[in-house]
Order: structure tokens, then C-alpha cells, then sequence
């Protein structure tokens, strides 16, 4: 195969296919979906690639680590489609989606240093909204920016436990269930699954200490950090697609004449 592309030589489904370690079929699964360029096809009805397919599936396979499969799906097909303004603009907001990310780590570092003991003999700051210095669900979920329904679904987890208000029965949250509650959401944010969160809380809780969740901490870390790198890989390649459409003389005719 390699010798066909340094020649600009045809190409058949199973070159593209063999390459990157992918069935012939995906292979034509993404051409129909726009991830590749229309192929040409035969006199027969064989479709043939050129340079240009394996240039374009290249790129995507690369997109995907850091964005995503559909995000790097969208961004092929509006670069296909010539419509570059739109891939640019879904190419930013997965990298305003890493900086948010990256903000929801930090907000969880900073809950963890509140859970350090020596912070907590400093003196609590309160919770206010509820007797007794506790909050309500519908106001900590406002806080949250979620729904109370899920506040009542990772009380069922164990995740969070308020008490009861003795005069109505409502649930009342103090600071150590508000605390709970932010840790779970951020983790949440992060990717974690409940059931992944469950022996952090459970050890926060306990004087075992926070090493639980200092790992955890580290391997969001790692993991950020590894999609940060593939973003960068992912824009070279498609950079490299970018100019070899540009230079390449059938899109160029294809624009034209569309």
C-alpha cells in the first residue's frame, strides 16, 4: 500500500482498511456518513480511494482520542462539506469543554482541601438556608445545577445523607452532606460512576484519610492530560488533511462544480 500512496496510485476499501486495522466495511460506513470524501467508483461499481481517503481517514481516526467519535464525525463532515467555519467552530468548543473540565478538577481539588482537618478546626462557614444551619433539597439542587431527583438518587446510592427536619420531615442537608453532595456532582462531571464514587465517599467519611480520593484526583490528572496531547496530534493530522485538499486538484473541481 505504501507504494501506491507515495505514487498518488488507486486505492481499494481493504488498503484504507488494512492500514489502520478496520473492516473494509467501516470503511465504507464512513464514507457514507461524510467521515470521508465521496470514492469514485469503477465501471463495475467498486469504489476506489486515492491518497486523499487515507489522508482524510488518518485524521479522524486521530480527532477521535481527544474529541470523540462523534465530535470528530461532525468535524470531517463539515470539513467534506467545505464548511470549514463550522468544523472550526466544533473544534473550539471540545477544547472549551477540556477547560471546563479542567475548572471541575480544580473545583474538586479545592473541596478536598476543605476536607482537610485542620481547615475543619478553623471553624465551619455554615450552611444557611434550613433550621439548624442545613439547606432543603430544591435550594442545594438549585446550587448545584441539578434536579432534586438526583440529590434523592444518590441519597439511595449511600453517596449522600441528610437528616430529617423533626418539625416537617423535609430532608435537610448540613455541611457535611452539602460537602458530600459537591463532591459527587464535580466527580460526576468528571466521569465517574456512582458506584466508582461510593468507596470515596465512604473513605472521606471514614479516618482512613483522603488518599482515595487523592488518587482518583491523580488519575483525572493523567487522563486530561492524555486527551490534551491527542487534541494536539488530532489538528495536526487534520492540518495535514486541510492542505492536501487544498492542493489536491479533484476537490477543487468538485467545489467548482457543485
Amino acid at each position: 500500500m505504501a507504494s501506491k500512496l507515495q505514487s498518488g496510485g488507486r486505492l481499494r476499501p481493504v488498503d484504507l482498511a488494512r492500514a489502520h486495522g478496520l473492516s473494509t466495511q467501516a470503511v465504507r460506513n464512513y464514507e457514507e456518513a461524510g467521515i470521508l470524501p465521496a470514492a469514485d467508483r469503477t465501471e463495475y461499481g467498486y469504489r476506489t480511494y486515492t491518497p486523499l481517503h487515507a489522508r482524510a481517514l488518518r485524521a479522524f481516526l486521530a480527532l477521535v482520542p481527544g474529541h470523540g467519535h462523534g465530535t470528530a464525525a461532525s468535524i470531517m463532515r463539515a470539513v467534506n462539506g467545505d464548511a470549514l467555519d463550522e468544523a472550526f467552530r466544533i473544534v473550539d468548543e471540545s477544547h472549551a469543554q477540556l477547560l471546563d473540565d479542567r475548572r471541575t478538577l480544580q473545583a474538586v481539588e479545592t473541596a478536598l482541601r476543605d476536607l482537610d482537618p485542620a481547615a475543619a478546626e478553623a471553624g465551619p462557614a455554615g450552611v444557611p438556608g434550613g433550621p439548624g444551619g442545613g439547606m432543603f433539597i430544591g435550594p442545594l439542587a438549585g446550587r448545584l445545577g441539578i434536579r432534586p431527583a438526583t440529590l434523592r438518587k444518590w441519597e439511595r446510592a449511600g453517596l449522600v445523607r441528610p437528616r430529617r427536619d423533626p418539625r416537617t420531615g423535609y430532608r435537610l442537608y448540613d455541611e457535611a452532606a452539602v460537602r458530600d453532595a459537591r463532591l459527587t456532582h464535580q466527580l460526576r462531571r468528571g466521569g465517574y460512576l456512582l458506584e466508582q464514587i461510593a468507596p470515596l465517599i465512604a473513605q472521606v467519611r471514614s479516618a482512613g484519610g483522603l488518599e482515595p480520593l487523592e488518587g482518583a484526583l491523580h488519575d483525572w490528572h493523567a487522563r486530561l492530560s492524555a486527551r490534551a496531547r491527542a487534541m494536539l496530534k488530532g489538528a495536526a493530522e487534520l492540518e495535514a488533511y486541510l492542505r492536501e485538499r487544498t492542493d489536491d486538484p479533484g476537490t477543487t473541481q468538485e467545489r467548482s462544480s457543485a
